[in-house]
């Protein structure tokens, strides 16, 4: 939902579509894993059209976690995983530079404003894109940045059409990692570079395990993921591509001690409100009120409730130290 609208409603929708939306989603999600990875496309288009307004409602902008530090507000600790990122691909003025998967743009213009670099933003999503490009004129980059719709693993653009590309915790909605990394390579012109974030189970997931199991399919279906890869399958995935593998780990015990990547779906703050169980809750029983009287649409609680067990699995995850958001290559 957005945070200035006295509606709360995925507005990516029509009124009589949200709940039927939402049942078609979680339908794809009883099928078997290969049914799922098929259905990638028309999944991610329902999913986001569901959830982009009440992300942004508890995110703003940049739907991704960070790296935290003691005394950093989400938003500034966001800032520096991005500018982290820019700083590693050497982003320059008049760079041209793609975003896999760019959401509602806010990494774009964040790394455009603090390099110079000219962004082109890629997203399957019509509703998200039209955001970018609103966002895009709001804050005068519209010159400098822009968003196209379409697939990351049919990106519409000519070979060797940039020189750097990057995806802010994107690319795990591909079936397949290797053709998704292949088609940041063909877009590359010789020596470009391309950084990724990465969702992934870790080492320490126990497959054999039902509570392990239980918490990574909460995290793919809650986030409209195909199967979660391991780092050895994302990295497998950027060298059968044709990458060069320069650097690669993960991020996430960069945290500072008692800050984990999941505090920002826990921690207790005016600031944080909207992203923690409690602020959850309230956001649950407003829409679920709103929906009672007419205001919302009918599913507008659902899509609320889903979004809250997405975000108990995520915990659980890290708790677990099972799923990481920020490996990083």
């Amino acid at each position: 939902m957005k945070a200035t609208s006295g509606e709360a409603r995925p507005e990516g929708l029509g009124r009589d579509e949200v709940k039927a939306v939402l049942d078609a989603y979680a339908q794809t999600y009883t099928q078997a894993e290969e049914e799922v990875a098929a259905r990638y496309a028309v999944s991610a288009h329902q999913f986001y059209n569901l959830v982009t307004d009440f992300y942004e409602f508890g995110w703003g902008s940049s739907f991704h976690f960070a790296v935290r530090r003691p005394g950093e507000t989400m938003r500034a600790s966001i800032a520096r995983h991005q500018d982290y990122l820019g700083d590693k691909l050497g982003l320059r003025p008049e760079m041209a530079v793609i975003d896999l998967g760019c959401g509602v743009g806010g990494p774009l213009r964040h790394l455009a404003r603090t390099t110079g670099a000219r962004v082109t933003g890629i997203n399957i999503n019509a509703y998200q894109v039209e955001k970018v490009r609103r966002y895009n004129r709001a804050e005068g980059l519209d010159r400098q940045c822009d968003a196209v719709e379409g697939d990351f693993l049919h990106i519409p653009f000519p070979e060797a059409t940039f020189d750097r590309a990057y995806a802010f915790e994107a690319t795990c909605h591909a079936p397949d990692k290797p053709s998704v990394f292949a088609e940041a390579f063909r877009v590359l012109r010789p020596g470009g570079l391309f950084a990724v974030y990465e969702w992934c189970i870790t080492p320490r997931y126990d497959h054999d395990s039902p509570e392990h199991r239980k918490v990574r399919f909460g995290i793919e279906k809650g986030n409209c993921l195909p199967s979660l890869a391991t780092f050895e399958e994302v990295d497998r995935g950027l060298t059968a591509s044709g990458f060069e593998l320069v650097e690669s780990g993960d991020r996430a015990p960069a945290c500072a001690p008692g800050l984990p990547w999941q505090s920002s779906l826990t921690e207790v703050s005016w600031r944080s409100l909207a992203r923690t169980p409690a602020g959850r809750a309230v956001t649950n029983f407003a829409t679920g009120l709103l929906e009672r009287v007419r205001i919302a649409p009918e599913g507008t609680q659902a899509v609320s409730s889903f979004l809250n067990d997405a975000a108990d699995a995520l915990v659980a995850g890290g708790e677990l130290g099972i799923f990481t958001p920020s490996s990083d290559a």
